[in-house]
């Protein structure tokens, strides 16, 4: 019975894991992350749009390093069996690839949006 209960928290670290990463990518998407809103704002249009592009490359490129970071983890661990599930250990850093993959994805289309004068709508509501 204690074996199987370390087992099922293994489970639900695997699944705190994934819902934080994911959350990470939904923050990035409806634009939640860190962005000094309140400073850009002040800026004239020209320059706030500028900022807001060179914020939205650098969020992307902080979720390709993510993401590259993760691949490598997860190639290096995935040999390594989890003694209680009996699944690789890279399935933890597979997370932060499909994280980053996203976060890439959306500072794109936020990127793009910019471009064209468009905002993105959030997907929460």
């Amino acid at each position: 019975d204690v074996e199987r209960s370390r087992g099922l928290g293994d489970v639900y670290k695997r699944q705190v894991l994934y819902v934080t990463a994911l959350g990470v990518a939904v923050g990035v998407r409806d634009a939640g992350h860190i962005g000094l809103e309140s400073l850009v704002s002040l800026l004239p249009e020209a320059m706030r749009l500028k900022v807001e592009m060179l914020i939205h490359l650098l969020v992307a490129l902080f979720g390709g390093i993510m993401a590259w970071s993760g691949w490598m983890w997860t190639k290096l661990k995935w040999d390594e069996l989890d003694p209680m599930l009996g699944m690789p250990v890279g399935v933890d850093y597979l997370s932060l690839v499909i994280a980053g993959g996203l976060i890439v994805l959306f500072s794109i289309e936020h990127f793009v949006a910019l471009l064209r004068g468009e905002s993105v709508e959030p997907a929460w509501y």
